[in-house]
């Protein structure tokens, strides 16, 4: 079953869903793979000014049932047009009127993309928030260390960073969560998210650390969750007015619990529904 998909994507579609406006950047290909993806962001409101189109390939990523109720993923993604960006094609016009950019997964490793959008974070600071996301894909990464190597020269760049647990496992296995994360928060950066799993998520502020606990559902799929949760947390600071340097350098704990509260909730609902799809605001009221 084709369902539009893609870590930037499904966080651009959750802020829309959520009545924040938003463009994407990015490169898609003109096969039918591409146009589903270019109406699906149309449909959604998404602003596509920014938009390339191109001749190569979509990038596929198959979901597979696995025997004990999880889910595993496999990629299709050598010489697609999602890792065809280069810096020429980024408009000049791309950060008037911008609150914050947000970057994520391997498409800030990969092919020109990855170049382009690495540029473009670094000229983005001062400008406007920056907000990422690594979202380990370890099937696509040829080189673990240089890879490794690449988000630690990426971090000092973010004013935000969400990241899993599990991807945190992977970057760094011989230290704890809690220590990447105040490393990380000294780097630069004035909020780190830890998103836990079923376990809810640590929120790693300059005056305080927080730990929500989540709550349990009846779950149809996982995919695109993280991507939810990280809608749900720069909707819920734009909407509060804390999307900003000074504001999240001084993010209090009752703010940051708030956040964390209404970034769960996008992510429990999300997981309530096949393929990644984010729930609209009007959802998230009707739950209370």
């Amino acid at each position: 079953m084709p369902r539009a998909g893609g870590s930037p994507r499904n966080v651009a579609v959750g802020l829309a869903r959520l009545g924040v406006a938003c463009s994407f950047l990015g490169k898609i290909s003109n096969d039918a793979f591409g146009q589903m993806l270019a109406d699906d962001l149309s449909a959604n409101g998404i602003d596509l000014s920014s938009l390339v189109r191109s001749e190569l390939p979509s990038a596929l990523a198959f979901v597979l049932e696995e025997g004990d109720g999880g889910e595993a993923l496999q990629f299709y993604g050598e010489g697609t047009a999602d890792q065809d960006l280069s810096a020429d094609e980024v408009p000049d016009s791309l950060l008037e009127d911008v609150e914050a950019v947000h970057f994520g997964s391997y498409s800030m490793v990969l092919g020109r993309t990855g170049s382009t959008l690495r540029s473009l974070m670094r000229s983005v600071q001062g400008q406007a928030v920056v907000s990422l996301d690594p979202n380990v894909r370890s099937l696509l990464l040829p080189n673990r260390d240089a890879y490794v190597r690449r988000i630690e020269g990426l971090v000092p760049f973010a004013n935000l960073v969400k990241v899993s647990q599990k991807d945190l496992s992977w970057l760094f296995p011989d230290e704890s969560s809690d220590e990447v994360a105040r490393h990380w928060l000294g780097a630069r950066a004035d909020l780190i998210v830890v998103r836990i799993g079923d376990r809810g998520a640590i929120g790693y502020a300059r005056s305080s650390t927080i730990h929500f606990s989540a709550v349990p559902i009846e779950v149809a799929d996982t995919v695109g969750a993280g991507d939810a949760f990280t809608a749900g947390l720069l909707a819920h600071l734009t909407g509060k007015g804390l999307l900003s340097k000074p504001a999240l350098a001084t993010l209090s704990g009752h703010q940051l619990m708030g956040a964390l509260t209404y970034a769960n909730r996008v992510a429990v609902l999300a997981c309530t529904k096949i393929g990644a799809s984010p729930p609209p605001a009007d959802e998230l009221a009707d739950k209370g």
